[in-house]
């Protein structure tokens, strides 16, 4: 092993100073250690650990006898969630929520993506997951921000320009390419059903995503005036066979088969770069998808996306729930719960957040967790866009 991990130390470093361009995506880091030592993790980051979840009696029977489940593994439902210091106390609040309501919750695997330079460091947040959830199956990748930093506009909000942002137009090349399908969610939510119905959502003909849709929003706000003065630019919602509608990008359903044939990556990217030229939109990562998706999407039922309850993206405020059943809530916007929660101003519904929160609060303003100090053995199995 000691030997195996030299080599593959040696072999990125070659990679790195000989070929510096093509590191330009994302590493894998391995997700079960045994190792012993302390990190300081910045921002007083400490969890309690997550209750054990097993599958029921109609679950698929485990095979593993103890061995890591393969991210490749056909059967199991995958779920794509980006992995930062800033909003790290709600994703394992999501995850929290996920396994607590799923019917077969050693059946789940998740794939983290982290940014290479996160004030906590992939290594220390890998471990953290790992602490809190010790029978949780994931993997985690490393972003790159140069991949993108260079094509991100100014927004109404400095948070919507974070890098990480935009990791989920890279997931068809990040995650494996065994991985054909994926549920992407963001870090600022809950589930409260069964994330299996959501898995089952069927992407009829070849559409590419599915989210729920909201075709009495007021579209025409999402982009500028410059944008639709432009007969070109504003074609693109006049075909008669699109008739665009709005969804919100922090819940989809993604045929990763379909999107890297279709390399939909591209055409994001050319939007993009219009944007960098022309101010078409305000928003940040949400606008590119509508360009390219807006009437071309799996319709999915709304229950799945109750979002906006961290208020407008400028003031925030308290919203209520939509009309209908509830099986996701989600707090975009730019009013966080746990944020609020701390500060004894929470929304009404930032109560229904708090049952998953598993954080500890630490007065000394650090967390210890296992470090492995074997730098040259950490990052294997490296892939790069």
């Amino acid at each position: 092993m000691v030997h195996f991990r030299l080599h593959s130390g040696v072999l990125l470093y070659t990679l790195v100073v000989l070929f510096p361009q093509l590191c330009l995506g994302i590493r894998s880091i391995p997700t079960r250690e045994t190792n012993t030592g302390a990190v300081e993790v910045p921002n007083g980051f400490r969890f309690s650990e997550a209750p054990d979840y097993r599958n029921g009696r109609d679950c698929p029977v485990s095979t593993t006898n103890g061995r890591s489940v393969s991210s490749c593994d056909p059967s199991l439902v995958h779920i794509a969630m980006t992995l930062d210091s800033e909003y790290l106390r709600g994703s394992i609040a999501a995850v929290h929520s996920v396994l607590k309501h799923a019917s077969c919750p050693e059946s789940i695997f998740f794939h983290f993506v982290a940014a290479e330079f996160d004030p906590a460091s992939p290594r220390v947040l890998t471990q953290l997951v790992r602490s809190t959830f010790p029978s949780l199956n994931f993997k985690v990748y490393i972003f790159r921000e140069d991949t993108v930093i260079n094509l991100i506009s100014s927004s109404i909000r400095q948070a919507l320009e974070n890098p990480l942002n935009y990791a989920r137009n890279y997931l068809g090349d990040m995650l494996d390419l065994c991985v054909d399908r994926v549920i992407y969610l963001d870090s600022d939510i809950v589930v409260v059903d069964d994330i299996h119905k959501l898995w089952n959502t069927a992407l009829s003909g070849s559409r590419v995503i599915g989210a729920p849709e909201y075709c009495h929003a007021n579209f025409t706000q999402y982009f500028t005036s410059v944008f639709w003065s432009d007969p070109v630019m504003s074609g693109t919602f006049s075909s008669a066979r699109r008739k665009p509608c709005y969804f919100n990008t922090g819940v989809m359903v993604m045929d990763l088969v379909r999107w890297r044939e279709g390399d939909y990556k591209r055409r994001i990217e050319k939007w993009m770069e219009i944007q960098k030229k022309t101010r078409i939109y305000e928003l940040g990562s949400l606008p590119p998808f509508l360009l390219v998706f807006a009437g071309d999407v799996e319709a999915i039922d709304h229950r799945w996306n109750q979002h906006g309850l961290g208020g407008d993206n400028v003031r925030g405020s308290c919203r209520s729930l939509h009309p209908g059943p509830v099986s996701l809530l989600h707090w975009s916007g730019k009013g966080k719960p746990w944020v609020r929660l701390d500060a004894k101003k929470p929304c009404k519904l930032d109560h229904l957040w708090e049952p998953y929160d598993l954080y500890i609060s630490n007065s000394k303003g650090y967390y210890y967790a296992h470090n492995d100090h074997q730098s040259m053995g950490f990052f294997t199995g490296s892939s790069y866009l």
